[in-house]
Order: C-alpha cells, then structure tokens, then sequence
C-alpha cells in the first residue's frame, strides 16, 4: 500500500539518480562503514534467523555481512532496482520500501541501511516491516539522521538568501533519533533501541563532497526541489560560505554524517517483560541498605 499522505521525496527521481551513481562508479565509503557495524551487530545475536530480506539498501555490502554473520539461512534482496543488483548470493524480487510484497508473519529478519529516511511514509513502513516479521523476528537498520550535512545545509540557505533573496529546499529533512524510537514503539515493535554515531568525514572542497554524494545517488530528489538549475553565482558563494565557516586549520572541509541505528523485535510470549508494578520482592530501601521515608516526609539531618 503506497503512502496516501505527504509526498516529501520523487522516488522515480530517486531511482534514476541510484542509476546514474551505479554507472559512474559508486562512492562507496559510508556504505562500508555501515555494512561492518550492522555485521558486528548481527554477530552479538545468538539466533540464527532462517528468512531474512535486506530492504533497499543501495549496494552489497550489507548482504555480504548478513551473509559473512553466519546468522542467515536464506538471503532476499529486496530493492526497486532488483534488476540492476549485481550480488549472486541472495534471491532477488523487486520491492518499493514503501509497499512491501511480503505475506504477515514470512520472515525472520529484516536489515537495511541508508535508505528508509528517503521513503514518503517511515510510520507505514515500520508498520508493515513489523507485521512481515515471524513472532520474535528482528528489524535492524541503519538510517542517516538530521545532523546529517548540516554544514552544507547551512552554507546553502546563507549563499541563497544572500543571493536569490530565499531558500529553496536542498537537503533532505532526515528524521531525528527520539522522533524514530517514537515511531518503533508506534510501529508494534517490541524492545525498541536506537543509538546514534556520528562520522565527520573530510574534503579538499566541497565539489569534492558534491561529487562523492552523485556517486552515491544522494543528491536532491525532494518533490519540493525548484526545476531550474542552480545559479553559478549561488553555488560559487555556497562553497566560500562553506569554506570560511567549516574549515579545519589544515584547509580541508568538515562534512558532518549523522546514522541512526534501529532495532525492534516482533512481539512474542517468549520476549522479557517489565514486572508488574508493586511485584517486587525486594524493597529498594532494603537493597541500598537505607531507611525508607514516606512521601511527604523530609529526611532528618
């Protein structure tokens, strides 16, 4: 089912741009670091998990390390571009992120990185995620996060304002860490966790940055984007902006990349629960070895 609210991101025009990154030669580095970490994550898990379905990711790293954890039986690739998937080892089936072709209660365990924060409808997303997940089946992903290029954000809004006398949208809004454990426990998940890291990677310029994030198929895909090209004058500002303002002593450019880890079980009998209120056996007081003082009550000197 496709999301009947807000369109925020051209998904076709998302698509063509993973195309066209994929033909150039993808930059890759950011992918990487996030394929070891969820590998490192997926080993500390003591199941094995007979279904599992990389969801989106722009590459094949990740499969590599679903593959590489020793945790996985049988591998799906599920991706848009399921035809330009080049990896050998998993089944592959065309899939948007945002309408999942998979029957209630099918898989084991779902993982993706760097693509659930370019969907239209995250919340439905999760939802669906959930209830394709077996009882006791894992969701674990890696999304950019809103500190993400806030460097170039800025200078982009100073160099425009100075310019064209407004701002026009050019960074993705990328969701906030608390907004998203929000929406696991929203979603029906069970033991929600999310943890932040945030990499500071460095350029020569930020037409190196620029380049690297074609390379990555990242570049503007809002729906809200203005259609005519931008301004030389613009960009030129922009990067003085930047450069004047996100430099390091050496001369080179900070960029900052923001990743949200995500995590969530699908209900099930056999799942820890909190302890009923006022089910203790023990009180605190008596653990701490301290006196107890009743509500209302100050603590004597």
């Amino acid at each position: 089912m496709m999301s009947a609210g807000p369109i925020i991101f051209d998904r076709a025009l998302l698509r063509d741009r993973r195309r066209r990154a994929a033909a150039q030669g993808p930059a890759t580095f950011l992918l990487d670091h996030v394929a070891h970490d969820l590998g490192d994550r997926l080993s500390g898990v003591l199941r094995h998990f007979d279904v599992a379905v990389d969801l989106g990711t722009p590459g094949d790293q990740v499969r590599s390390a679903v593959i590489g954890s020793g945790k996985a039986g049988t591998l799906i690739a599920a991706d848009s571009l399921a035809d330009k998937l080049p990896f050998n080892i998993a089944l592959k089936i065309a899939a948007d992120e945002e309408a999942l072709p998979f029957c209630d209660a099918s898989l084991d365990l779902v993982v993706s990185a760097l693509a659930l924060h370019m969907v239209n409808d995250l919340p439905g997303t999760l939802v669906q995620i959930r209830r394709a997940l077996k009882p006791d089946g894992l969701f674990l992903a890696a999304l950019l996060g809103g500190d993400t290029l806030t460097e170039l954000r800025q200078a982009f809004a100073e160099a425009e304002t100075e310019t064209e006398g407004g701002i026009s949208p050019r960074v993705a809004p990328f969701p906030d860490l608390r907004d998203l454990g929000a929406l696991l426990q929203r979603a029906g998940f069970a033991l929600p966790v999310t943890d932040v890291e945030r990499l500071t990677v460095r350029y020569a310029s930020v037409f190196a940055l620029l380049r690297d994030l074609r390379r990555m198929g990242a570049t503007n895909a809002l729906a809200e984007r203005r259609r005519v090209p931008l301004r030389r004058k613009t960009l030129m500002r922009m990067a003085e902006i930047y450069a004047e303002r996100f430099a390091d002593g050496d001369g080179r450019l900070r960029a900052t990349f923001e990743i949200i880890w995500l995590s969530g079980w699908a209900p099930d009998e056999s799942q820890q629960k909190p302890l009923a209120p006022g089910s203790a056996k023990l009180r605190l007081a008596d653990a701490l070895g301290t006196k107890e003082i009743p509500a209302g009550e100050k603590a004597g000197r």
